[in-house]
């Protein structure tokens, strides 16, 4: 049985197109060479393109065998004779313009049936309205008074409930679900995400938990992108918004009313309770809690697996549980280290071997 390789190339490269994507000046003395992938600096070959801009992987770049490399400044001199040096300032970003230009097809999910238009085995209600190019895979369901823009893609089994929209070229992952949504241009939607579900709302009298409608909605603006297994509660009265070009992670819960945002990261696992702000440009790491009504200004960071308990301001980094300026955190943390590494004192009359 031979090996599957789900994304070829679909380009092959010279230096010039490298720099070109790269955004600097090819020399004129530069060598012909075709570029036909791209690798990591332990396996490139004389045909292959890797990047470099990590102190740890020094040694790495002095071994490799790559025909060309992506590199900052500081790194150039490791750049062993056989491979080209492409020295820009930013070596990760120019790697990917060049990926995206080798492998446009894993630039976001597309039809897993390869197929076009709304495939036999599909569901979709005669009210539902359908732009032309939209990709409707087997076992996907599209409710009425649906609406889906030109270009998009909605997965197997994937289901775009009644009257929620999708904007133009977005891509809605298998077995995801799309409920009581307006969805922008450019949203990548990955698998089994779950948006506009109840949000968690019950009112405890006599005895017993009361469901609270949820009875608001969910906003995604433009080039947002949700992992897989992420969920997005509807609001309750008003609507939980993502704001444009916010990044977020696999298995994130996001609860009902909360605002996010332009351009947010939300690494995996994190939590964000009920009614939530996190102002543009917010970073969360991995796992952290956020409490419910709480601020996070702009651009802030906050570490992974810190619990934030009240509002933070604009244009800091925080962490810790409860979360604080990292300076306090880190000093608390050496704190309770040299405390915990003094030898236990002895009192007198303690000692075992006593008579």
């Amino acid at each position: 049985m031979s090996e599957p390789v789900f994304f070829p190339p679909e380009a092959s490269l010279s230096l010039g197109d490298v720099a070109h994507l790269a955004g600097v000046a090819l020399p004129a003395d530069a060598p012909e060479l075709q570029l036909r992938a791209v690798a990591s600096l332990e396996e490139a070959g004389p045909s292959d393109l890797a990047y470099m801009d990590n102190p740890r992987y020094v040694e790495a770049l002095r071994l490799t065998r790559a025909g060309a490399c992506l590199v900052s400044k500081r790194f150039a001199q490791a750049v062993p004779p056989g491979t080209y040096a492409f020295i820009v300032p930013a070596p990760y970003r120019a790697y990917a313009n060049v990926l995206a230009h080798l492998h446009p097809s894993a630039m976001r999910p597309r039809s897993v049936f390869r197929s076009a238009g709304v495939t036999p085995g599909s569901f979709v209600h005669p009210t539902a309205r359908l732009e032309p190019e939209v990709v409707i895979d087997p076992g996907a369901v599209v409710g009425p008074g649906a609406e889906i823009g030109r270009g998009s893609v909605i997965g197997a089994a994937a289901v775009i409930g009644a009257g929620s929209r999708i904007g133009r070229d977005c891509s809605i992952g298998p077995g995801a679900s799309v409920l009581h949504a307006l969805v922008g241009n450019r949203v990548i939607i990955h698998a089994g995400a779950r948006i506009g579900q109840d949000g968690f709302g019950f009112s405890f009298s006599e005895g017993r938990h009361r469901k609270v409608p949820q009875v608001g909605r969910v906003i995604i603006q433009d080039d947002v992108e949700i992992g897989a297994n992420t969920t997005v509660d509807r609001g309750a009265t008003r609507d939980t918004i993502i704001g444009e070009g916010t990044k977020i992670d696999n298995l994130v819960q996001i609860a009902h009313n909360v605002v996010i945002g332009r351009h947010c990261i939300i690494v995996a696992q994190t939590g964000i309770s009920g009614s939530a702000r996190l102002d543009d440009y917010v970073v969360l790491g991995g796992q952290v809690g956020v409490v419910g009504h709480v601020r996070i200004g702009e651009g802030t960071q906050i570490a992974a697996s810190s619990n934030v308990v009240a509002d933070v301001p604009a244009g800091v980094r925080w962490g810790g549980s409860p979360a604080k300026p990292v300076r306090d955190w880190f000093r608390e943390v050496h704190t309770l280290k040299r405390l915990a590494s003094r030898p236990a004192s002895t009192k007198e009359g303690d000692n075992d071997d006593a008579a």
